[in-house]
């Protein structure tokens, strides 16, 4: 078979996405280039890859055989060229780093950071919800994640490296917004601004709920910070975020933290990477740096709010 490693290149992130249009746009390259390096493989093959249903396209079983052994050999493509960049020292290198939408509030402090001190180190970051990133972990396409709840049906590395307390807001005019030790009763009444299902954040507000007994008012449903925060601007119910989402809203007044018992949750943040993954140096050292750096470069969000502790 005279197949090229950019076909299946190629092919590999078009069966991730089944998608031409966003394989395209993540590889950088025009929809029709896509499809023609598609159609090569197909014409190499000797049999179709992708099959048509409605507006959408599925795997063909050949197309399922292909995928699985181009995943692998994307793979070992990739230790590869962590190994070369190894003996290279980490001076030099690339660094993909994928997090979910509410760490995008530090993380660019961190990469920032991070390049400052490893200047010859491309860093490239990722903000995406929950469900895109547990993919990319899950074809080991990215170097380490940074998220709230580490996934528990995907075989990973996680470490804890800085507190995520999880708040409940409110706008400033709210009637408990001056109020101290707000007993959870008093939120029964109140409906809530929620984050997509999967979310960490409203897996853990929901667990939080339901150990007191209590059920939550649903009210809006958001797939963002930034829509969550406005919502709750507008008067259209209360939520609960992280604490590193708000600086900006608690520095100009625009948001209130509720003191209500039993809040802030604790929470960490996680470091989180592929068990047995080969990290590059350049990965490795950005690991360090986070457990090591983290704590520090996003103290001033959490100080800044003067939240009482549980």
């Amino acid at each position: 078979m005279h197949l090229t490693l950019r076909q299946l290149r190629v092919f590999e992130a078009v069966a991730r996405h089944l998608s031409y249009t966003r394989a395209a746009e993540e590889l950088h390259l025009s929809q029709p280039a896509v499809s023609m390096q598609v159609r090569q493989l197909e014409e190499t093959a000797g049999l179709p890859l992708f099959e048509r249903l409605g507006k959408g396209i599925e795997l063909t079983e050949a197309g399922r055989e292909i995928y699985n052994y181009s995943r692998s050999i994307n793979r070992s493509l990739q230790e590869l060229d962590e190994v070369l960049q190894s003996l290279k020292g980490v001076n030099r290198g690339r660094l993909h780093v994928a997090v979910a939408s509410t760490v995008n509030y530090f993380a660019p402090r961190l990469l920032a950071a991070f390049h400052q001190r490893y200047p010859g180190v491309t860093p490239r970051l990722d903000v995406t919800n929950r469900e895109t990133l547990m993919r990319l972990l899950d074809s080991n396409s990215i170097d380490v994640a940074i998220m709230g709840l580490p996934p528990t049906d995907i075989d990973v590395e996680s470490e804890s490296f800085m507190d995520n307390p999880l708040v409940v807001i409110a706008p400033p005019d709210h009637p408990m917004a001056d109020a101290r030790a707000i007993p959870m009763a008093h939120l029964a009444d109140e409906v809530f601004v929620m984050r997509e299902p999967g979310s960490g954040t409203r897996q853990a507000m929901e667990r939080f709920f339901k150990e007191q007994g209590m059920a939550i008012r649903h009210g809006m449903q958001m797939t963002r910070n930034e829509a969550v925060k406005q919502a709750v601007r507008a008067g259209l119910g209360l939520s609960v975020v992280s604490l590193h989402t708000i600086e900006l809203e608690l520095e100009t007044r625009r948001l209130k933290v509720l003191d209500v018992e039993g809040f802030p949750l604790a929470r960490k943040w996680h470091l989180v990477y592929r068990r047995g993954k080969r990290l590059s140096p350049a990965a490795r050292a950005f690991r360090d740096f986070v457990i090591e750096e983290a704590p520090r470069i996003a103290a001033p969000i959490v100080a800044s709010a003067s939240v009482p502790t549980a």
